[in-house]
């Protein structure tokens, strides 16, 4: 067999042979630094992790806290500075591992392109490439460096992610080609003219697998909320400072009250459980061979509510093999079968479809290649013309959709259906009156034979569909395929659509009708790319956050259009660049975990963001009443430590790594503040009575001291530790252990001499302690009530969580099982 390409001449592209380079050429150019060896991910170095986690605001304040701590001679009062050390260690660790997780995976997921040296094409890396090498490209392959294309058989190339024009661009020798690019059909080889960062491609990459929390809801919430912070804490220290310093007490103990009032405002913990959280759901999902090339994606997955999943290679797998020929008509099966083998050998990267057929008819005829129709999404056939020869007179042969290459009333067409329904995969051979590539082609068409493919559900298809159904996400099946095929498998992993399965072809262009048919529709076939881009922006303007998965090259615009676009590892490169999560291990089943972590992520950190804004806003309430009725602050920073370990810092650690499936939604600030507001009012309103009710004044001793501060500090942690309760609804068992592990380690401070004289605590003044719990309980009362206002607030405005009424809490989806992988 051969096959007539337009191939450019040596001195119209450099030196480089058809050949490709030679082994000393390729030499030459690694030591003249022509390569193309960029990044892989654009993730930041240990060395800007480093600092970045050490070098924060919060650091920096903690740190001059902590040199006026040490500077009064008051050493254990020091204790909060060990934050310093956790705040900075735990975060570089975390944020290391997933950096090294990302780093790993995208090794595996980068894009392996064919280049040919010495006349032979092998597979390397991306960075393996070198200045004038000679890559080979088909349908579905990114291109990866800039380059001059030297070879075409039918070459087009999807340049839309650089023009933003969708069209494809029929591609010649001589033509440009574009890094980032990818070939939506045909074939061909090019020379590569710009390597490493002068490629288009290298910007790319660098953006590609960056570990960043920019572009997210959540992080620019939690920035609203610290922005409003700091303008609280700006009069609220001058006041606590004047108010400290200017009574007569003395220096060291005036700065220690000042120290103790300010170190609680500052909420040291919720970027730190933030930038965890998303580091752990990074290295959880690495586990499971996900890489998430964005990492706002994880949080984009916890809002999707719609999956759009292609049927081939996601719900079915990747691999098909031949299940019966089917020969129409008068047509000889000898021939047929040699028409077959002739079209799978003509191809030189044959898709699943071809590569199942050449399995099943694997002889090669020796018929000459004349012309040539690679397989397009848009009109759903390829094809080539044989002959004429001694071998092959008349050898136009057509492969594609028979509902497409057939009319409808034809015997065969119905023949064809009535297999599909049993949802197999069926194609026409044909023969065609014209040359395949003829302007009008594929002319009168005569049907041949029906071939007749296998292709296997996954089977962990229905458990996956199962795990979303039960989360209240939608899926829909957007598929090339033929529409009563795609039906019949959506059917049987119990997608079942009242309406039946639509034929895209069908489509209407009115969006506002596209609307209604995508949200009332489950299963779509025939669908081309642009119309499946059409249906992903259909649901998203009916208010869905929707979520694409992919393998090959025409889902490639639906992927880039999605809010999320997940890819399959064994799919095109071209899908795996524009997508912003790859399932690397090919399984449809991974989905479920990358959207519960995603949902783990979101709603444990807005769990834990009202721990900590509960505690700045009773300590800017607290330092505020204490300077307006110029007492001094009660606590000193051992009190402050002790409620901030056990009423936030310890459970605020393990619910921000808790199982959570419930679905985010928009609004986190508002919630969280209409939660943490009125709860932090509660509790400083409460300790700051328990404390002016034992208050003694100016000539109290020190053992009176003591015992007021003991007073309000029992008050303070007993609501504290029930908000906590509030915070983890609804209950677990480990839940309950966790609030009861903390209840009875405050229980031991409070009970153990050596805990009483460590932190300076004495209950021992029965009444006053009395007083404590009084005002606690109290306290529980009030903080029960404004949550229970608040959620009935919230119900009427529609912004109410399925469990308990509030977002603070897991949800009747925790208990959901994940889909056996």
């Amino acid at each position: 067999m051969s096959t007539e390409r337009p191939v450019l001449p040596p001195e119209a592209r450099g030196a480089t042979p058809p050949r490709g380079l030679s082994i000393e050429q390729v030499a030459e150019r690694v030591s003249a630094g022509q390569t193309n060896d960029v990044p892989l991910t654009g993730g930041r170095t240990v060395g800007q992790i480093v600092r970045s986690n050490v070098f924060t605001r919060i650091n920096a304040i903690y740190a001059v806290l902590l040199a006026i701590i040490l500077s009064t001679g008051h050493f254990l009062d020091g204790l909060f500075g060990f934050l310093l050390i956790v705040n900075s260690s735990v975060g570089i660790v975390q944020e290391i591992r997933a950096k090294r997780t990302l780093d790993r995976l995208a090794i595996v997921g980068a894009a392996h392109p064919r280049v040919r040296r010495d006349g032979t094409s092998a597979e390397l890396t991306a960075t393996e490439v070198v200045l004038d090498d000679i890559i080979e490209v088909s349908a579905g392959d990114q291109i990866v460096v800039d380059g001059v294309t030297v070879e075409a058989g039918a070459l087009e190339v999807d340049e839309s992610m650089l023009t933003g024009e969708s069209d494809p661009v029929a591609k010649n020798p001589g033509d440009e080609l574009m890094s980032g690019s990818f070939v939506v059909s045909g074939s061909g080889a090019y020379q590569a003219t710009k390597v490493g960062r002068d490629a288009y491609a290298a910007r790319l990459a660098e953006e590609a697998s960056k570990f960043t929390l920019v572009r997210s809801e959540l992080r620019s919430g939690i920035d609203k909320i610290l922005k409003f912070i700091t303008y609280l804490l700006v009069p609220t220290g001058a006041l606590t400072i004047y108010n400290q310093l200017s009574g007569d007490q003395d220096l060291p103990d005036a700065l220690v009250g000042m120290v103790a009032a300010l170190v609680p405002m500052v909420p040291e913990g919720l970027v730190l459980m933030t930038s965890i959280a998303f580091a752990v759901g990074v290295v959880r999902l690495g586990q499971r061979q996900c890489l998430v090339q964005e990492l706002p994606a994880i949080e984009g997955l916890a809002r999707v509510d719609v999956v759009c999943a292609d049927k081939t290679g996601t719900l079915t797998e990747v691999g098909m093999r031949l299940s019966e020929l089917r020969v129409l008509g008068g047509a000889d099966r000898t021939t047929v079968e040699a028409a077959l083998g002739a079209l799978f050998h003509a191809d030189p990267r044959p898709n699943l479809s071809l590569a199942a057929i050449g399995e099943a008819f694997p002889t090669d005829p020796g018929w000459t290649v004349q012309a040539l129709a690679p397989f397009s999404s848009a009109r759903k056939w390829s094809g080539n013309s044989f002959g004429p020869d001694e071998r092959c007179s008349d050898g136009h042969w057509l492969l594609g959709a028979p509902d497409v290459l057939l009319d409808p009333d034809s015997p065969a067409a119905a023949e064809a259906e009535q297999v599909g329904a049993q949802g197999l995969r069926v194609l026409l051979l044909a023969r065609s009156d014209r040359r395949v590539d003829a302007p009008d082609a594929p002319g009168v068409v005569t049907p041949c034979a029906l071939v007749v493919l296998q292709q296997r559900v996954r089977d962990d298809a229905r458990a996956t569909l199962e795990f979303f159904h039960a989360q209240d996400v939608t899926v829909k099946v957007i598929s090339g395929d033929n529409a009563v095929s795609v039906g019949a498998v959506a059917s049987s992993l119990g997608l079942v659509d009242p309406h039946g399965p639509v034929d895209a072809r069908e489509l209407t262009d009115d969006p506002h009708a596209l609307q209604e048919l995508a949200d009332r529709t489950t299963t779509f076939g025939r669908v081309n790319p642009p119309q499946k881009r059409a249906l992903v922006r259909a649901l998203q303007d009916s208010g869905h956050t929707v979520a694409m998965t992919g393998d090959g090259v025409n889902d490639v615009l639906a992927l880039k259009d999605a809010d999320i676009g997940v890819a399959m590892g064994s799919g095109s490169s071209a899908a795996r660049s524009v997508a912003q999560i790859v399932l690397l291990d090919n399984k449809f089943a991974t989905l479920p975990y990358v959207v519960a972590e995603g949902r783990r992520v979101i709603g444990n950190i807005e769990r834990v963001s009202n721990l900590f804004l509960t505690k700045t806003v009773y300590s800017v309430l607290l330092a505020l009443l204490v300077g307006l009725a110029q007492v001094p602050y009660p606590f000193i920073p051992r009190h402050v430590t002790i409620a901030a370990w056990f009423t936030i810092g310890i459970p605020a650690f393990v619910l921000s790594l808790a199982p959570n499936h419930e679905r985010a939604r928009s609004g986190f600030v508002r919630r969280v503040m209409r939660l943490a507001v009125p709860s932090g009012v509660v509790v400083g309103v409460a300790t700051f009575v328990s404390y002016l009710l034992v208050y003694q004044g100016q000539g109290a001793t020190p053992e009176q001291v003591t015992q007021q501060s003991t007073t309000a500090l029992i008050t303070l942690i007993t609501v504290g530790l029930w908000v906590l309760v509030l915070v983890a609804r609804p209950f677990a068992w480990w839940k309950a252990v966790l609030v009861g592990a903390m209840c009875g380690l405050v229980v031991l401070v409070f009970a153990l001499p050596l805990g009483r004289r460590f932190f300076v605590l004495d209950p021992s003044n029965v009444a006053w302690t009395t007083t404590g719990l009084v005002c606690g309980a109290v306290g529980i009362v009030a903080v029960t009530l404004t949550w229970w206002l608040a959620n009935r607030w919230a119900a009427t405005h529609d912004d109410q969580d399925p469990a308990h009424g509030g977002s603070h809490g897991g949800t009747h989806a925790e208990a959901a099982p994940l889909p056996v992988s």
